[in-house]
Formats: structure tokens, C-alpha cells, sequence
């Protein structure tokens, strides 16, 4: 395969660069859906210099291990000042509630997305129209069960920041959208949403639709069924 082909290059030119090694790993989760190549090179990252390896820990691929010892990792070492992508920041306490979330925690979870939301509100008020502060609120509204907020918040950050128009930040926004829809039970809609989103180039691969507690939801309606089927490894 060209991906693993072209970070084994890499590797021979810079072989102990963290991010290096972790693009490798990563080749088999997002194409295969496994996780252990990755498990491995972090716990090896972590044991040579802790500093770095929690750099390269990632929640959503921590949600992936769907394990307590994996959320506990991630949530101990998150910025507790959150951390900044957009033009918004996404606090400790809404991965917090993702956690919990998943964990079926629902309580924990509520009270953490609260305190999230609260935060994201604040930081929000100069720039009410932000399309990630949008997408992120959100993403929190329907954690919290404010179902038809939600909807309106994630859709709006598509219209203010389309695929068409910014390939990069508008195809996340598009993949939150799909979020906001399956933890709001708009089942319907996430997979709709998944197979638009899917036609053009994204970050929503095999590893993720497979892995990820977010479509837990989904699981065993032919429709989601087919598309992992289509992105699967032939």
C-alpha cells in the first residue's frame, strides 16, 4: 500500500521522530480498523519520554480503545486549560463528557458538558457566528439533550463553512454534523450524512465508522452496515 510504503521512507531518513512513527501505525487503524499497531508505538513513546508520548495521545483515538484505563490516561494529561483549534476552544470538560458519554455515564456526563458549554458561551460572545464555536456547542447541546438546538447549531456551521467552499475545515464540521445526528437519534440523518460525506476526501475513515462509540447507534442498519462494507480492506 502507497501510505505504508511512503512512511516506511520516512522512517528511514527520521527513524525515532514521534509523529513519524505514529503516522505509520495509524496506516492499519485507519485503513483496517486496527488499533493495536498504534497501541503499540504509543506505549513505546510513552516509556522512552512520557512528555512526548502524551502529546501523540489522542481522544479520539482513545475513545476508540473504548477502555476506562484509556480514558483515564487521556483525560489525566488533556490540557485542563483546553486546547485551542479554529478559533475556539474545546475545554477539558466536554472530552470529559465524551468519556462519560460512552462509558454510560449519562449523569457525569451531563454535568460535564454543562460546565462546557458555560465555557464555550463565554469565549463565544465576540464571535457568536464562529462556525467551530457552533459545531462544538453543538456537539454539547445534544449531549445534553437539547436536541433541536443542536441541530440548528451544527447545520449552521455547515452553511457558514461548506466543503465546497474550505475542503478541510468544512468536511469536519460535516463530520460533527453526522455526530450531532446520531447522539440526537436522528438515525436517518447520520447515515445520510456519512454516505455525503464519505463521496469527497475526509478524516471519517474505515478505522473510525468501525471503532468509534459515536456510531454506536448505527450499528446493524443495513445502510451503515454497507458503507463500512465499501470502505473495508478488499
Amino acid at each position: 500500500m502507497e501510505a505504508t510504503r511512503t512512511w516506511d521512507r520516512i522512517l528511514s531518513i527520521v527513524p525515532r521522530d514521534p509523529l513519524s512513527r505514529l503516522g505509520g501505525a495509524l496506516v492499519d487503524f485507519h485503513r483496517k480498523a486496527d488499533i493495536k499497531p498504534y497501541q503499540t508505538v504509543l506505549a513505546a513513546l510513552l516509556s522512552e519520554n512520557r512528555s512526548v508520548g502524551l502529546k501523540e495521545d489522542f481522544p479520539q483515538l482513545a475513545l476508540c480503545e473504548r477502555s476506562s484505563e484509556a480514558a483515564a490516561r487521556v483525560l489525566a494529561n488533556y490540557p485542563r486549560e483546553g486546547v485551542s483549534a479554529w478559533g475556539i476552544n474545546s475545554p477539558h470538560e466536554y472530552w470529559e463528557g465524551v468519556f462519560a458519554r460512552a462509558q454510560g455515564d449519562f449523569d457525569k456526563a451531563r454535568a460535564a458538558f454543562t460546565t462546557a458549554r458555560h465555557k464555550v458561551e463565554i469565549a463565544m460572545k465576540e464571535q457568536p457566528q464562529l462556525p467551530a464555536g457552533l459545531s462544538l456547542l453543538g456537539k454539547i447541546d445534544a449531549g445534553l439533550g437539547r436536541k433541536q438546538q443542536a441541530l440548528n447549531e451544527g447545520r449552521r456551521a455547515c452553511e457558514l463553512m461548506p466543503i465546497s467552499q474550505d475542503a478541510v475545515d468544512g468536511q469536519s464540521f460535516a463530520v460533527d454534523l453526522a455526530q450531532i445526528y446520531a447522539w440526537t437519534g436522528e438515525k436517518e440523518l447520520a447515515i445520510k450524512q456519512i454516505a455525503q460525506i464519505e463521496r469527497t476526501p475526509n478524516e471519517l475513515s474505515y478505522g473510525l465508522l468501525k471503532l468509534h462509540p459515536d456510531w454506536d447507534s448505527l450499528r446493524g442498519d443495513s445502510r451503515f452496515e454497507k458503507i463500512l462494507a465499501d470502505l473495508a480492506p478488499k
